[in-house]
């Protein structure tokens, strides 16, 4: 189970089945992750001759392209939360301000839905294994089985980490007010056997709300069962029961 310090949100790709903390669209510090928000724009409507700049962005986290890039197009991040309903993400000024792990997951499952080939997705996937300002690219939600894609966001004290990944069947975002090794600790005990157990009376389809609907389905029940199974019982309580 998540400590309240940490949020995190998970969406399975091929049924569109979520789940998350209780706290996952609680606004945070975006800190480097909004820098996707601000490439999408730029490979969308900026200037040809920024794209490369945009993809260093995301493969180093470099502040200082991101800095210039959001000077040049200042409408860019809200453009891209108006595009993708990204709502619990602001931008008072600042590009690395208020964004949740529910808002990280919805751009990238949209983005591996509707641009699959999208160069964002692919800087992602090339991410160096040392950021700009020599931070280690390496934890956090990184260290899941699948995981083709990462973008990583720190404040400038190191206080407060993030992560964002994506694979061939999910995407996962995760924060917390705490170390990239608290962070990787948190994700871990929330998705592998590393974690806590979940009671041998977890919830079964027929008895969660919010996935009753998929009891009787020959194709999605059992994979949605596994994942049910996958929760930590907190995540399962609150998304069972609203």
């Amino acid at each position: 189970m998540a400590p309240s310090s940490t949020q995190i949100s998970f969406a399975h790709s091929p049924t569109g089945f979520r789940a998350g903390t209780a706290n996952e669209h609680e606004s945070r510090a975006g800190v480097s992750i909004v820098k996707l928000y601000l490439a999408e724009y730029v490979f969308r409507y900026g200037d040809a001759a920024d794209h490369a700049d945009a993809t260093e962005m995301i493969r180093a986290s470099n502040d200082a392209i991101a800095n210039r890039l959001h000077a040049k197009y200042p409408q860019a991040i809200s453009t891209t939360v108006e595009e993708f309903g990204l709502t619990d993400t602001y931008v008072p000024g600042y590009w690395g301000n208020g964004t949740s792990t529910h808002d990280m997951v919805t751009y990238l499952e949209t983005k591996k839905r509707t641009d699959p080939n999208s160069p964002v997705l692919a800087a992602m996937a090339s991410a160096y294994g040392t950021a700009a300002d020599g931070y280690a690219q390496n934890y956090g939600t990184a260290l899941l089985a699948g995981v083709i894609g990462t973008k990583w966001g720190w404040s400038d004290d190191r206080s407060f980490n993030a992560s964002a990944s994506f694979g061939p069947d999910f995407s996962v975002g995760a924060s917390t007010y705490g170390s990239a090794a608290q962070l990787s600790e948190h994700v871990l005990g929330a998705f592998t056997d590393g974690g806590p157990a979940a009671p041998e009376s977890g919830y079964r389809l027929t008895e969660c709300a919010a996935a009753r609907w998929l009891a009787d389905d020959p194709v999605l029940a059992v994979p949605a069962q596994q994942l049910l199974d996958g929760l930590p019982p907190a995540v399962a309580e609150a998304f069972c029961e609203g």
